[in-house]
């Protein structure tokens, strides 16, 4: 380290997702700061776009972004490749999974959240979430290679199973993934096979309350159910999952009342889009500093991101309960991490400065939800006043929200050009069978006609 390097203020960074990646930009544009940004994938994720790398419509490389080029002409900026499993916040280091330490003067806490299972973590392997490359792989393995066992499993019963789809969870990821496959199963493969008939699959969409996207307005809410239905989605609200293994779903009927009836549902292929908690190292850093977390283990900071007993520790994104209305925290939507990690870098070079720090205030953008081709709904407050909230104009928005945030120009005409190519074409190019297995166990194989 030169005497330079030492003699300005130490920042570790943890977790390129759009919190850390924003943060790190604000600090590097300081040379008062060193910063080390470490993250145990050396890329960054364009976590919206996932879902669209789970259907077959992109690669994963079109929404990724590996993590040194976008530093390399940063020299204050150290990427590392590690994990990082602990932290001492007396002493001011961090600890990674390798055994090497990294001191710090701030630490900016940007590690997100994965899916909950509610205390069930066995159903894990049976239905996964969509939270990383791996995940969207993994799925679209499992799309592809059910379509294929009907093919083949002569037995109708058996055929029907791998023909059944059950999305479990009616937020925006849920939603997304059901549209998807709806216009996978009545558009993308309707002429790709011959003894059986996409459009015959039997897609559900399971959610526990009583409508989808809750963070909506009703009405678009509601809007978004016609939507996915039109594509031939069967939506079920109300309707809370109590089991999951190989072969079926098992929900409780009567609006999911705690002494109601259940439903088995033969299914093969199941996904998981509900519940969120956060990572290991988030869980840490609570333990350590003994900062107070909500349910989901989400750490509460204070109105400058910071965490009260603790300032030189700032939780940012899916990580924090970040600050916003009178009993509602900022939504754990990507422009929450965005904006959070924008704050918190302006902050600590504020800090450096002696300026004073304002708080952190949330600007809602408002979402967008995209169903299907053409199709989608707004959580906008100012598009509402015209009147439009959803259909072509949602599609439209997404698209362009979308691209203007992916990371780096290539990936931003490569998507756009893959995207015009599959509305023109109604085909997913990347509808590849990776991982394993890459064949379907079919227990009595039909011969070809």
């Amino acid at each position: 380290m030169t005497a330079q390097s030492a003699a300005r203020h130490r920042v570790v960074v943890v977790g390129g997702g759009f919190g850390g990646l924003y943060a790190t930009r604000e600090l590097s544009r300081s040379s008062a700061v060193e910063v080390t940004l470490v993250d145990r994938r050396n890329f960054h994720l364009f976590q919206p776009l996932l879902y669209q790398v789970a259907t077959g419509a992109l690669a994963p490389g079109e929404i990724a972004q590996p993590l040194r080029s976008i530093f390399r002409q940063r020299l204050n900026v150290t990427v590392l490749l590690g994990e990082a499993v602990s932290v001492d916040v007396a002493a001011r280091r961090i600890v990674l999974s390798d055994g090497g330490p990294i001191d710090y003067d701030t630490l900016v806490v940007a590690t997100g959240a994965q899916f909950s299972y509610f205390g069930h973590d066995d159903w894990a392997r049976f239905a996964p979430g969509l939270k990383s490359i791996d995940d969207a792989t993994d799925i679209r393995r499992r799309i592809l290679i059910a379509f294929e066992a009907a093919e083949r499993e002569a037995d109708p019963q058996r055929r029907a199973e791998w023909m059944t789809f059950v999305v479990v969870g009616g937020g925006p990821t849920g939603v997304e993934l059901a549209g998807a496959l709806g216009e996978i199963a009545n558009d993308t493969l309707r002429r790709d096979f011959r003894a059986i008939n996409p459009g015959d699959a039997r897609i559900l969409l399971v959610e526990a309350i009583d409508r989808v996207l809750p963070t909506y307005p009703a009405d678009r809410s509601a809007s978004a159910r016609r939507q996915l239905e039109r594509l031939g989605v069967t939506v079920r609200t109300k309707t809370p999952v109590v089991a999951i293994d190989d072969r079926s779903v098992e929900v409780k009927v009567d609006g999911g009342k705690a002494d109601g009836a259940t439903e088995r549902i033969p299914a093969r292929t199941v996904l998981w889009a509900a519940g969120v908690r956060v990572s290991g190292f988030a869980h840490a850093v609570a333990e350590a500093s003994g900062a107070p977390t909500d349910k989901a283990g989400r750490l509460i900071v204070g109105p400058d991101l910071a965490l009260p007993a603790h300032p030189e520790i700032f939780v940012i994104g899916d990580a924090a309960v970040e600050p916003w209305k009178e009993g509602r925290p900022v939504p754990g939507v990507a422009q929450g991490a965005i904006q959070g990690g924008r704050y918190v870098g302006t902050t600590i070079r504020r800090r450096l400065r002696g300026e004073p720090t304002p708080p952190f205030h949330y600007r809602d953008l408002g979402d967008v939800a995209v169903i299907g081709r053409l199709a989608g709904v707004t959580n906008i407050p100012w598009l509402g006043r015209f009147g439009r909230t959803g259909g072509f104009l949602a599609w439209l928005l997404w698209l362009g929200i979308h691209i203007s945030y992916l990371i780096g120009f290539a990936n931003r005409i490569v998507v756009t050009v893959r995207w015009a190519w599959s509305f023109f074409t109604h085909g997913r190019s990347s509808r590849l069978i990776t991982g394993q297995p890459l064949l379907p166990p079919i227990e009595e194989p039909e011969p070809p006609a």
